[in-house]
């Protein structure tokens, strides 16, 4: 529907600063996710299971080396022996880790998807009010590409901390029983590679959070000029499209080098101090095995060259981790960026419904307007004191220049907003006690802007009514006269169209909305502009279809032609927000007023 928002300025403003952090913070969007997680705790006890027999056997593997490297001088039997072993926990450690990668793919695409699941179901009880204030390409792409992010984020956090945890835990264990002293030299350098992480990462996600918003910004510019692309290149703007897009490309690709850059610093921070870690357990390891310590050779269990070798494999197996952290930091800043924007939307106010609200079995059409008051923004007020009673099978045209708050009207009749104050009644019952999908089933609706999805024809006109046979189907489209295109086109009823109705004129999309509303008659109507795209000599003939669509039911007309105008029961001429006139066409015609001069001057405006 075309609406009638003068003054209302949208939140999702391409040059606003969306730059801020979500109010939840990163600690509430780590909570968030772990309660999704919830949802598969059989598969992260697997997950963990598997990953503590990929640790232990990973650990196993060197054991078993360092037992082939001392018996080299004992028998190639008992070399071939460990060797075996050693590969067949090796053997072990690729199955395990493939069985694991699986489960922890299922575990973070499904989360994934539950989480996008959630957010369209949200987007469709949210108010339009958000909606529009909100740019399409944005809340497209939390959907979507923040979603996708996220899960690419969840799924390397699993990868990692599943067996980096159970790594560290169990190399430490080891490595104690190996050699005390050498081991509480490894953990007094652990904390500086931690403490290194946790200072980045902490300064990073503010701006991945930046990076995250100025792609929604990116996203909602291509779509508003993809959309208009005819209008673009109609006013030859495209050279100022491209600097519009250039500087907000700009804009994303420096904050994208930024966020990655100073994160991919943890990695070798983390790396260099791991070296130094290294390097300081083969120091000791050696001069326990020459001796050179006296009795504190004795501690290193074994104290051979196997031995040492061992120990260095664990020292790597223990730092090893925390470079695998270290490296996927910026995916998971990124992932809990992306993450907080999709939760932004999920913890929106939702459309409400009153616990006690009805659903009417029937509606005779009477609508009573009373004191109504209304505007999209508190700082300009639109509709004023607004009062119109409505019988049952009366036909209202409503007329008025743009920005009266014609359409306004419509959106309030159906609950697509709700009055600041006064009330509106169909049939005695104030439509805020009615449920919204009842109240807006009373109405049909034939708008200015059609909506058509991609699929056949047929498809299209069933979305009113699915059980429709074919012979209703082409009695419909006969009464609206859009029988002879469908016919004439080359798969006839059955012909696919494109997004939005590609490849049919505007008229021949409005007469297909009109023969869909024509399926299944509600007892209102609203026509708002129903006749805007279709030329004169069409207009004319579906007239007579109109007159029998309207016969018996209470219809709202918004219209600029007064070919619809002048066969309305009653015309109420609106002017900044109120009514200024009412009565039939002679009636207005012959008071000499506003009407008078919008009929003289042939524009009853939409």
């Amino acid at each position: 529907m075309a609406m009638d928002t003068s003054g209302f300025v949208p939140k999702g403003n391409l040059n606003a600063d969306s730059d801020a952090l979500s109010h939840m913070g990163k600690r509430g969007t780590v909570k968030r996710v772990f309660d999704y997680l919830k949802g598969y705790r059989i598969l992260i006890c697997v997950s963990l299971l598997l990953a503590a027999v990929c640790v232990v056997s990973t650990l196993l593997v060197p054991i078993y080396v360092g037992h082939a490297i001392d018996a080299v001088s004992g028998g190639i039997s008992e070399v071939v022996q460990n060797l075996m072993i050693a590969g067949c926990f090796a053997v072990t450690v690729g199955l395990s880790q493939y069985v694991m990668n699986l489960i922890n793919n299922r575990i973070s695409y499904n989360t994934v998807r539950d989480i996008r699941n959630e957010a369209i179901v949200k987007i469709q009880h949210l108010p339009l009010s958000y909606v529009d204030s909100h740019a399409r390409g944005d809340i497209v792409s939390r959907v979507v590409a923040d979603a996708d992010q996220f899960a690419d984020g969840l799924l390397l956090g699993f990868t990692s901390a599943f067996t980096g945890i159970m790594t560290i835990i169990l190399t430490l264990v080891i490595m104690f029983r190996m050699n005390v002293l050498i081991t509480f030299v490894v953990i007094l350098v652990t904390p500086l590679s931690i403490f290194i992480a946790r200072f980045i990462s902490s300064r990073t996600y503010s701006m991945f959070q930046k990076q995250s918003n100025l792609r929604g910004r990116q996203t909602a510019l291509i779509d508003e000029m993809i959309g208009n692309e005819k209008t673009v290149k109609a006013f030859s703007k495209e050279e100022e499209v491209l600097g519009r897009f250039a500087d907000i490309n700009s804009e994303l690709s420096d904050a994208s080098l930024s966020a990655i850059f100073f994160s991919s610093l943890t990695n070798p921070a983390t790396r260099f101090v791991n070296a130094i870690c290294y390097a300081l357990v083969a120091l000791c390891g050696a001069f326990f095995c020459i001796g050179t310590t006296g009795a504190l050779s004795s501690l290193l269990i074994g104290g051979t060259v196997g031995t040492l070798t061992v120990f260095l494999s664990y020292a790597n197996q223990y730092t090893k981790p925390f470079n695998e952290i270290s490296s996927v930091i910026s995916e998971l800043q990124n992932a809990l960026a992306c993450a907080a924007r999709v939760f932004e939307i999920l913890d929106e106010s939702s459309e409400t419904e009153k616990e006690d609200s009805i659903c009417p079995d029937g509606c005779s059409g009477n609508v009573d307007v009373k004191n109504v008051e209304f505007s999209y923004t508190a700082d300009r007020e639109l509709i004023k004191d607004l009062n119109i009673n409505v019988k049952s099978g009366r036909r209202v045209a409503i007329v008025g220049p743009t920005g009266c708050g014609k359409t306004t009207i419509i959106n309030l009749l159906m609950r697509f907003y709700d009055v600041d104050s006064g009330s509106i009644c169909v049939d005695g019952v104030d439509i805020r006690d009615i449920k919204r999908k009842c109240l807006r089933g009373m109405y049909g609706m034939v708008l200015q802007d059609t909506w058509l999805k991609r699929g056949t024809i047929i498809d299209n006109l069933r979305l009113a009514k699915p059980d429709a046979t074919d012979e209703e189907i082409i009695e419909a489209a006969k009464a609206t006269h859009a029988h002879g295109f469908i016919r004439r086109l080359e798969r006839g009823y059955n012909t696919v169209i494109g997004e939005d109705g590609d490849g049919l004129s505007a008229g021949q999309k409005q007469l297909l909305c009109i023969t869909r509303v024509m399926l299944n008659i509600p007892p209102m109507l609203i026509l708002d502009e129903a006749t805007s795209s279709i030329d004169t000599r069409t207009e004319m003939m579906i007239q007579s279809a109109f007159e029998k669509l309207m016969k018996g039911r209470t219809s709202f007309i918004v219209a600029h032609r007064l070919s619809t105008v002048r066969n309305a029961d009653v015309i109420l001429v609106m002017k900044d927000g109120k009514i200024i006139e009412t009565g039939d066409h002679n009636t207005l015609m012959a008071r000499d007023g506003f009407y008078k001069k919008l009929y003289t001057a042939g524009s009853a405006v939409s």
